[in-house]
């Protein structure tokens, strides 16, 4: 007797249409993607369609937020590759609803609402507190080199630039020379009515390479007269009044060796953990040690975690009108000045005030009186159990990014804008952890 198959028959029509909802399993990340953003209050992404005319219908926002959150959340990052998704993948087509934006609507969508990511990220974080996963009772404080949307061959040091710079004018002005010669030549030969665009092209490209590399100078100008502004330098000034050595430097002039990159200029060259020197930014965290939740974030394009700590403190006692009980920080975030404002905030702070594993830093009582005291906490036994906590609580989201979600590379340029995405990825990655939480 033969085999008998299963029925198959791909050209069959169905005589109604499919719930798409059905072709997913339950307790799908989709469907709880689904299910939150029906709870979030989206009228930020409303807003831009309220009277504006428009004769074509747009896509329904609520739509396009699920399908971003839930592509983030499943290491989908680009437009086109979302957009291909929502073609294949039957979890995208459920929350799509048989809806298929083309990958300039979806970049463009998210490129308009990236502050209002923030304002989800917030909501997410307070259901999160409220459903018991958030407690402020210890938060793990850390940062991570996410490579910008730019290549190390698009930089530029600032003595190449004055060299180049140099080279370029040299140029324009043989080209300039040589065309007006040409100029007189064919004028002669063919008339005044004659023109020719050679030459004015080739003086075109020179001109805007020049142009870049100049304004690109003065952004590194204007970033060191910052610099030496913050440090309480003043034009003119040759030594510190303080004491000291003579500056090396004149006021606000730019060291040879500092670069500036053409495709993102406001991303730095920054020392990764893997890859060497990268164009990058510094993503921020703070993470609350019930579950591991991201309760606030900060992109910024300092190489170093100095300064860092307070600000993500705020935002997180802005958020929950608390200010957490413990906060365990590498010895990046450490400072003087940090330290005694933890104190004076009733923090209970364990920061390293050196390299883990390295031998003890001595520190002068008199000058770092809030350093010495440190000191004296991570030494005792209940200081180097509450600071062992730190890797696990802080250092975890920030895998479960690179290595789970996959993301690694921003994909939008500029500061302001890769602090939107990275709001997007750490929201994202909130749901999935609170969808793991609320299956376990």
């Amino acid at each position: 007797m033969g085999i008998r198959f299963r029925p198959y028959q791909p050209k069959q029509l169905l005589m109604l249409p499919p719930d798409l909802g059905e072709w997913v399993g339950e307790g799908h990340l989709a469907h709880q993607v689904s299910e939150l953003v029906d709870g979030l209050e989206l009228r930020a992404f409303y807003k831009p369609y309220e009277e504006d005319g428009r004769r074509n219908s747009p896509y329904e926002p609520r739509m396009m937020v699920k399908v971003l959150i839930y592509a983030y959340a499943t290491g989908v990052f680009s437009s086109r590759k979302i957009a291909r998704k929502l073609e294949e993948d039957v979890a995208f087509r459920m929350l799509a609803a048989g809806n298929f934006p083309q990958h300039r609507t979806l970049s463009e969508f998210r490129r308009r609402h990236l502050k209002d990511f923030k304002k989800l990220f917030v909501q997410v974080v307070s259901l999160a507190r409220e459903m018991g996963m958030v407690g402020l009772g210890r938060l793990g404080i850390d940062g991570t080199k996410v490579r910008a949307n730019a290549s190390r061959r698009k930089a530029m040091s600032y003595g190449r630039m004055r060299e180049r710079e140099r080279q370029l004018r040299e140029e324009i002005h043989e080209l300039l020379k040589k065309a007006r010669r040409e100029d007189r030549e064919e004028d002669e030969r063919y008339g005044e009515d004659r023109r020719g665009d050679e030459l004015p092209e080739e003086l075109r490209r020179r001109e805007d390479r020049l142009a870049a590399i100049e304004a690109a100078k003065q952004r590194l100008e204007a970033a060191q007269r910052e610099a030496d502004d913050e440090r309480g330098r003043k034009p003119g000034q040759e030594r510190n009044p303080k004491g000291g050595r003579p500056y090396k430097r004149d006021y606000g002039e730019v060291e040879e060796k500092a670069q500036s990159n053409f495709t993102d200029p406001e991303s730095r060259i920054m020392k990764t953990s893997t890859e060497g020197f990268q164009q990058c930014y510094n993503a921020q965290v703070a993470v609350d040690g019930e579950q591991q939740i991201i309760v606030a974030t900060e992109v910024t394009a300092q190489a170093s975690d100095q300064g860092q700590m307070m600000g993500l403190l705020e935002e997180v006692e802005e958020t929950f009108e608390e200010t957490p009980q413990q906060v365990l920080a590498d010895a990046g975030y450490c400072n003087e000045g940090d330290l005694q404002e933890l104190e004076a905030r009733g923090v209970d702070g364990y920061v390293a005030l050196g390299r883990e594993g390295k031998r003890a830093v001595d520190v002068n009582p008199g000058r770092y009186p809030a350093r010495s005291r440190m000191r004296k906490k991570l030494a005792s036994l209940a200081g180097q159990v509450a600071y062992a906590r730190r890797k696990w609580i802080a250092e975890a989201p920030h895998g479960w990014i690179k290595e789970g979600l996959g993301f690694r590379r921003f994909s939008l340029r500029g500061l302001q804008s890769v602090q939107g995405e990275w709001d997007l990825v750490c929201l994202a990655l909130n749901i999935k952890r609170m969808s793991a939480l609320m299956a376990a």
